[in-house]
């Protein structure tokens, strides 16, 4: 281990083993179900071809990853992550290899044996290369610094960069880099994944059901301690959070519970654990620059100057969520702008009034004005958590003489469409993996990047990404952080209205549950969750 990245590492494996030194000792016991609603029908059980939590949370046990966050230490970071699949990593001198020594003796669920050659399979579907192919590929601009894969053994595999690239390990930690295996073509892994974690996949029945059940060859020695793990998919969040409360489920859906249904729960329910948390998730809008009017930037820039976030976070969380730019806030963000750098972006002045007089002018200069509106469809993904905000939204672009008509989409559809950029207007939710701008800024804002789904390209900020990509040196990594943030909102790239935050409720007898405050898509191995009862 050479530099920086061993000096991180080494303590973030102290921090664990301190944590773990000074927890009480509790008897686990082994057994049971866990019964958890799921809040829809996800396209396919392939966290590699999905971008949504709806995927992840029930097929995140299936799976390892080569090193993950610490399931036990709320924000993720760098200092936070720990060996998996890998039993250790190295970093070269020049930080442009990784090299991972890989635990002997792993098994895939249908037996095979675990290899480095896995490892290489899962990076070259990644990255297009060979002759099996993702369907989709949402998480392939990650991978652009990489430049290959190369099994020394099958228990060392190297990754070879272009340039150094400190924060590779953030993004192999997050719950969307499961390693896949390469005995299993990627159809199969839609419908029947194959893994090596502690939960096997036993069956999803579209708009019924998932289960998994205990890896009785897991191989960690005691885990889990459940028996299996079922999701039962309710559609409707006022009857999930209902059955909830009558004791049907174990657990809600991850950050599903808003301010006002935790109000119900702890009327109801008292015994019920509930956490608030900021779970990096942005809810934002698309515009559709391939497509006029939207294509004029002072028709983007008229829609930032429409919105009034205070609004959005006290009528749909009582005041409970954070107003940022493209990275999470701070405290529970790392990268996150100060306020007081917030308020000197366009649209984000306390003076609303003024914002939108500034709005209308600029609709009023392309010929739009209260005798001559402009129509358009406002799409959103048809479940709770969109649909509210797009209707807020649509009141809100009246303002400015935009009227907007509501475009529900299922699910199954909705990432479809917006990746083909078939809409006008989007109200979309961005859910960060992980809290790191590699995944923030190359996933959803370089050019040609499969979930830039506005089109947004700045080809001098994509210089800039690749510069804070290689900076070492945190502070000065957050100062070009900082000023690539500013550039994205005054471009309105993609404007972003709020951060949520959302609660996860669990019955008292439920043991073992840590939620990440920086990301909801990193803490669902279950490995270690157990029932008292």
């Amino acid at each position: 281990m050479t530099g920086f990245s061993g000096c991180r590492r080494a303590a973030g494996l102290g921090l664990a083993l301190l944590i773990a030194a000074s927890a009480p000792a509790l008897a686990q016991k082994q057994g049971g179900t866990l019964r958890l609603y799921h809040r829809d029908s996800p396209a396919s059980m392939s966290i590699l071809e999905e971008a949504t939590i709806s995927t992840v949370m029930p097929m995140m046990p299936v799976f390892n990853n080569l090193v993950l966050f610490d399931q036990h230490v709320a924000q993720n970071s760098l200092a936070s992550i720990v060996p998996e699949l890998a039993e250790s990593w190295s970093w070269s001198d020049d930080g442009k290899e990784l090299s991972f020594k890989l635990r002997h003796g792993v098994k895939w669920h249908d037996g095979q044996p675990f290899t480095a050659a896995d490892v290489k399979c899962t990076w070259d579907l990644l990255q297009g290369k060979g002759t099996a192919r993702l369907r989709i590929n949402p998480r392939k601009s990650w991978y652009g610094n990489l430049d290959e894969v190369v099994v020394k053994t099958d228990d060392e595999a190297v990754f070879r960069l272009k340039r150094p690239q400190p924060a590779l390990l953030t993004l192999l930690a997050s719950g969307y880099s499961p390693v896949y295996p390469c005995h299993v073509p990627p159809a199969q892994m839609r419908q029947h994944p194959i893994g090596t974690g502690p939960f096997k996949f036993v069956e999803f029945k579209p708009n019924e059901s998932i289960k998994l059940v205990r890896n009785s060859d897991y191989w960690k020695p005691g885990r889990p301690y459940l028996d299996g793990v079922e999701f039962t998919i309710v559609t409707n969040r006022a009857t999930a959070i209902l059955a909830f409360i009558a004791g049907k489920f174990d657990m809600t859906f991850t950050t599903e519970v808003t301010p006002p249904l935790i109000k119900d729960i702890a009327g109801q329910a008292p015994q019920a654990v509930c956490e608030l948390v900021a779970n990096n998730n942005s809810v934002n809008l698309l515009l559709n620059r391939d497509k006029p009017p939207f294509d004029n930037a002072d028709i983007r820039r008229a829609m930032m100057l429409a919105l009034d976030r205070r609004a959005f976070i006290d009528t749909l969380a009582q005041g409970k969520g954070d107003i940022g730019g493209a990275m999470l806030p701070p405290p529970e963000g790392v990268w996150g702008l100060p306020p007081d750098e917030l308020a000197k972006l366009p649209g984000y002045g306390p003076d609303i009034e003024k914002n939108r007089a500034d709005g209308r002018a600029l609709m009023a200069k392309l010929g739009y004005g209260p005798d001559k509106r402009l129509a358009v469809k406002v799409s959103t993904r048809n479940i709770a958590v969109y649909r509210d905000p797009a209707v807020i939204l649509i009141d809100q672009l009246k303002q400015i003489y935009i009227d907007g008509e509501l475009d529900p989409v299922e699910t199954a559809n909705w990432f479809p469409k917006i990746g083909r950029k078939d809409y006008q207007i989007g109200l979309n939710i961005t859910g960060s993996a992980v809290d790191d701008p590699d995944q923030q800024f190359y996933e959803n804002y370089s050019c040609g990047s499969e979930r830039n789904y506005g089109g947004y390209c700045n080809k001098e900020l994509d210089q800039q990404f690749d510069r804070q990509s290689q900076e070492a040196d945190q502070d000065k990594r957050r100062k070009l952080v900082w000023e690539i943030d500013k550039k994205l909102q005054e471009d309105a790239a993609r404007p972003i209205v709020m951060h949520n935050r959302g609660a996860t409720c669990w019955q008292p007898y439920v043991k073992g549950v840590t939620l990440m405050v920086n990301s909801i898509f990193n803490g669902w191995r279950m490995e270690d969750y157990w029932l008292d009862k």
